[in-house]
């Protein structure tokens, strides 16, 4: 097992490096952060040598062996527009995040399992329909028009739940006051996440139900209740690792919009904040972090397999 971690981190490198030179590429596209900064009280020599402190006056290619020198140093440079560590950015804003995506994909695993393997064992039946239903609802329903939704009815209309924010100005900051912020943020993630889910589960626990060990099982007269959540459940784990392995990037594409509508002080906010302002340094710094924690989200995956089916080795 630690001979194959060892392999994968080391493929992991490069697959870092070549996603670093397309963002690079990809963001050298979009212009120079100086066209931020044009206007009629700046002179082009002011923008010259703005350019040239910054090193933008050189090549892309020079541009970005520069930066992955710095990186490679425990560098990632600082923020042209608020002249900040862009690492210290991150490490502030990483925390909210992380805890955001992590309690909706818990809380998505513990909606989806018990609902997929529901309306697997009863398919065909109202209930079976009633899950499916709601869970192309929740697959269908935009993010960003969940999120105002809820937005509207529970901060406007009914001023329960807070509309955007990590705490509350002057309210010290404590657990509660934090988990009413979370609320709205995480419904909106969770329910997206859950409908895709449970599809996931159904489809993966049903196809498990169908082989033959499980009608020798219930042949044998061992029982509903074991034949499913023993035998047939636990089969049914592989598909249903990768699933929620799959949810990591999509929960750090998903976090950016909520981010971005609830306040929410997280990494997606930053990013937005700076491709709008075309803040190089950021923008790869943070799509450094997110490659990153994608890559460990596929080697977890990757060890739950092992865990889940003794059979699984890896060399």
């Amino acid at each position: 097992m630690w001979k194959y971690i060892v392999k994968r981190l080391l493929i992991a490198v490069p697959v870092l490096l070549g996603i670093t030179i397309i963002d690079y590429a990809l963001m050298s596209l979009a212009g120079s952060p100086l066209d931020m900064v044009q206007g009629a009280r700046v002179s082009q020599q002011a923008l010259a040598e703005k350019g040239a402190a910054l090193g933008l006056n050189q090549p892309v290619v020079v541009q970005y062996l520069t930066w992955l020198g710095q990186v490679l140093t425990g560098n990632m440079g600082t923020s042209i527009k608020s002249h900040e560590a862009v690492a210290v950015m991150i490490g502030s804003h990483i925390g909210p995040t992380l805890l955001l995506m992590g309690v909706s994909l818990l809380i998505s695993i513990l909606i989806a399992v018990p609902a997929g393997i529901y309306s697997a064992t009863h398919q065909y039946k109202k209930g079976d329909y009633a899950v499916v239903g709601l869970s192309f609802l929740g697959t269908s329903i935009p993010s960003f028009f969940l999120a105002l939704i809820l937005i509207y009815l529970f901060s406007v209309k009914f001023s329960v739940l807070p509309s955007g924010g990590m705490t509350t100005l002057g309210a010290g900051g404590g657990v509660l006051d934090v988990v009413q912020h979370m609320v709205l943020p995480v419904i909106v993630l969770v329910v997206g996440m859950t409908g895709t889910n449970i599809r996931y589960i159904r489809s993966a626990v049903l196809e498990i139900l169908q082989q033959d060990y499980l009608r020798t099982a219930r042949a044998k007269g061992i029982g509903r209740f074991k034949v499913i959540n023993k035998h047939a459940l636990r089969n049914a784990l592989i598909p249903v690792i990768t699933v929620f392995g799959m949810q990591i990037p999509a929960l750090f594409g998903g976090a950016v919009i909520v981010e971005q509508v609830f306040s929410w002080p997280g990494l997606g906010l930053m990013t937005m904040s700076a491709i709008t302002a075309r803040d190089y340094p950021v923008i790869m710094g943070v799509s450094l972090v997110s490659a990153v924690v994608v890559l460990l989200g596929n080697l977890l995956t990757d060890i739950l397999y092992a865990a889940a089916d003794p059979s699984i080795q890896y060399q």
